[in-house]
């Protein structure tokens, strides 16, 4: 069920990264950091990056509000 939760906030952080025309830290700047060789992929990287980086934090968040209530 965890691991449900986790895709379903990389997801929805992915898309939304897809989709919102500005670029959003930490994704854009993981991407510079790379270098210019990425050029092509960058928008794909940087939702990537962001799903993983937010959906964390959300996930990690859920599991720790979830424990609090099942005490």
């Amino acid at each position: 069920m965890k691991g449900l939760i986790a895709l379903a906030f990389f997801s929805l952080f992915a898309v939304a990264s897809l989709l919102i025309p500005v670029p959003m830290f930490p994704g854009s700047w993981f991407c510079a950091v790379i270098g210019q060789g990425i050029r092509d992929y960058v928008g794909v990287l940087s939702a990537i990056f962001n799903g993983l980086f937010y959906g964390v934090i959300l996930w990690l968040l859920f599991v720790g509000i979830s424990r609090k209530l099942e005490e």
